[in-house]
């Protein structure tokens, strides 16, 4: 609704799902298609990086080909059953639930999920992933039907779906994975400033460490996933004044009087990125150091199985 209003001419957006290999299919197809009046736009998300990122043989899409219009970022949090939490204490040290088997619904190992599941490996917890569900919200609803007891949601369906249970005292919140700041640094997410980020639990667990190899693959998937994970793209081709036509409208949302009160309500409190700053928060989303993804590609291959060719 808010960008029908800030687009000339005030048109109707149609939301259309094309489901399939966690947004890789609606990905593929957008990339096929070509410029023609400008009432076409794709919404990406971090599921849609990681396989591009990963060389996943059904990428059939290329970012460059693309015109970014607008960035957003997110966060991400994981939460538990109340009994569960309730051993962790005071110190936060994670390896109190080393013992005990976890049950996590999983879109696959190579969504973004593979955040989640990389964070609790290095904490020493086993979490089996029940691998195909269709989204995160079916994540949300194994959890609470006792199918699964550990999970994690992005900010956006933490505030509407995971709050109300937090109220209801049937989960609670464990840990943020943070935010960056302007020198890249982890710290703590501002839409929960309360809770710990991961660097501070991987921290408080005996045998979890915040250098090295391992986390260092951590920290660039994470930084590809969170801090732009949702973007929205014009396909190739589109004129430059197609783009900023769309690029101001975005802007101009962000200026409304009301803007910052709809966004924390709904998405949280993250930039929302236009014109060159969408520009560098594409390319950080898209861009992982080879190290990095040698290292989950292996970790895929040696943990789940999962052989990418």
């Amino acid at each position: 609704p808010l960008l029908s209003e800030a687009l000339p001419g005030n048109p109707t957006v149609v939301v259309t799902f094309n489901p399939g290999a966690g947004s890789t299919k609606g990905a593929n197809a957008f990339q096929e298609m070509e410029y023609e009046d400008g009432t076409t736009i794709f919404g990406s998300s971090g599921s849609t990086q990681f396989p591009y990122l990963l060389s996943d043989p059904r990428v059939r899409y290329e970012y460059s080909d693309w015109n970014v219009v607008l960035a957003s970022g997110t966060g991400g949090v994981a939460y538990l059953p109340p009994a569960l939490h309730a051993q962790l204490g005071e110190s936060g040290d994670a390896s109190v639930l080393a013992g005990e088997d976890f049950i996590y619904g999983s879109q696959g190992a190579t969504r973004l999920d593979l955040v989640p599941l990389l964070a609790w490996e290095m904490l020493g917890l086993q979490v089996e992933p029940v691998f195909g569900i269709e989204g995160r919200g079916d994540g949300r609803l194994m959890f609470e039907r006792g199918e699964a007891n550990i999970d994690y949601q992005t900010s956006s369906s933490f505030l509407s779906g995971v709050t109300p249970l937090v109220e209801a005292g049937t989960a609670m919140p464990w840990f943020s994975f943070g935010a960056l700041d302007a020198d890249g640094n982890i710290v703590r997410d501002p839409t929960f400033p309360e809770m710990p980020t991961f660097k501070e639990v991987c921290e408080a667990t005996e045998g979890c460490a915040t250098e090295g190899e391992q986390w260092d693959a951590w920290k660039a998937f994470f930084t590809a996933g969170f801090p732009a994970q949702k973007m929205v793209f014009l396909p190739a081709g589109a004129p430059e004044a197609a783009v900023n036509t769309f690029t101001e409208a975005f802007a101009a949302i962000q200026e409304r009087a009301d803007f910052a009160e709809i966004s924390k309500a709904r998405l949280g409190v993250y930039p929302q990125l236009t014109g060159a700053s969408a520009q560098t928060a594409l390319k950080s989303a898209t861009d992982v150091p080879q190290e990095a993804k040698d290292f989950v590609i292996n970790w895929l291959s040696d943990r789940y199985g999962v052989v990418l060719q």
